[in-house]
């Protein structure tokens, strides 16, 4: 059984920005959550993999407190989700899959109605939305009818919307769909500048590479549960196909390596050896060890391990897994 994500906080643990034990959730018949644990540490990103329909954005609405689970608890921001949600709500910021913002009306006068919704004081809430259009490089457009915005410029405006209140946690629901390369780098490298501020980001995503870029840690969510937690190169050694290949020039050095590495699979007509590894650097470590003793040095060495891709496909391609794999924090 996994440990208690609400449990207190181990000696060298930065503390949770976001908890939950045992999230469940259903409509009607159809379990939607199936008991979800989640441990979110302050100031990082944390990325909900899944494919459609695997309750990644039902999680998001219950931990913004949009809709409530059916079991389970969670605390967000060190308040209680169930006694304390206004305090909750204080405390974060929501962008959705679709954009909030209003096209009938200026970008500035999106800002200042954000303002006002947090009952900022006129002359607070104008240097406020001032300071984040220029943030986000909306400052020319401010009075510019946001309808007339480009997809990547409403994602940079929706999320200066959500940040008016000072929230210190960030529900980002897939917030790059549609979005063409240039403006998914462009909101990369925002959220990147959020946690550096402190802010705390909860990502939902379908963009693998997304994940791999910004998160520090990653659960991939099938079925209603976790099927896997880590971070990336954790995930990525929970799917074998990981091995060390070495080439050789001298066909002498290839034998001899061949010798001291039995476990190796033989390419004799391209001189290189494959040897299954998990690509960490422990295991490099002891091949190149066992060379060193057997006095033979490869002349080319790389080393293969699953991506991202080859984890989301082995963790929901089939049946769901039958147990979750949780990789703690202090686990080496």
């Amino acid at each position: 059984m996994p440990s208690s994500v609400m449990s207190t906080p181990r000696m060298g643990r930065p503390p949770a920005a976001v908890s939950a034990v045992g999230l469940r959730k259903s409509y009607g018949d159809k379990t939607v959550l199936d008991g979800v644990d989640l441990r979110i540490p302050a100031g990082s990103v944390f990325a909900l993999l899944g494919p459609n329909g695997a309750g990644k954005t039902t999680v998001v609405r219950i931990l913004s407190t949009l809709i409530t689970a059916d079991g389970g608890q969670a605390q967000v921001a060190g308040h209680d989700l169930a006694a304390a949600p206004h305090a909750v709500r204080a405390a974060i910021g929501v962008t959705g899959q679709f954009s909030a913002v209003d096209g009938l009306i200026t970008g500035e006068e999106n800002m200042l109605l954000m303002a006002d919704l947090h009952h900022l004081p006129r002359r607070e809430g104008q240097r406020v939305a001032t300071e984040l259009l220029e943030r986000f490089d909306l400052a020319e457009a401010a009075r510019k009818p946001a309808s007339t915005y480009s997809g990547g410029m409403k994602r940079r405006l929706d999320i200066a919307m959500t940040l008016v209140g000072g929230p210190r946690v960030i529900f980002l629901d897939e917030p790059t769909t549609g979005l063409d390369p240039r403006s998914r780098n462009t909101m990369w490298q925002i959220i990147r500048e959020l946690v550096t501020g402190g802010v705390t980001v909860l990502l939902t995503t379908q963009y693998l590479e997304e994940a791999d870029q910004l998160a520090d840690r990653i659960a991939v969510l099938d079925g209603g549960r976790i099927a896997a937690e880590g971070t990336a190169e954790e995930l990525k050694r929970l799917i074998p196909g990981g091995h060390v290949r070495l080439r050789f020039t001298d066909p002498a050095a290839y034998r001899d390596a061949a010798t001291a590495l039995r476990e190796a699979t033989r390419d004799d007509e391209s001189l290189a050896l494959r040897i299954p590894s998990d690509g960490s650097q422990r295991e490099l470590r002891t091949v190149l060890d066992r060379l060193d003793s057997a006095g033979v040095e490869a002349d080319e060495l790389t080393v293969y391990t699953p991506d991202l891709d080859d984890v989301f496909f082995a963790l929901t391609g089939g049946a769901a897994p039958t147990r979750a794999h949780r990789i703690e924090e202090d686990a080496r």
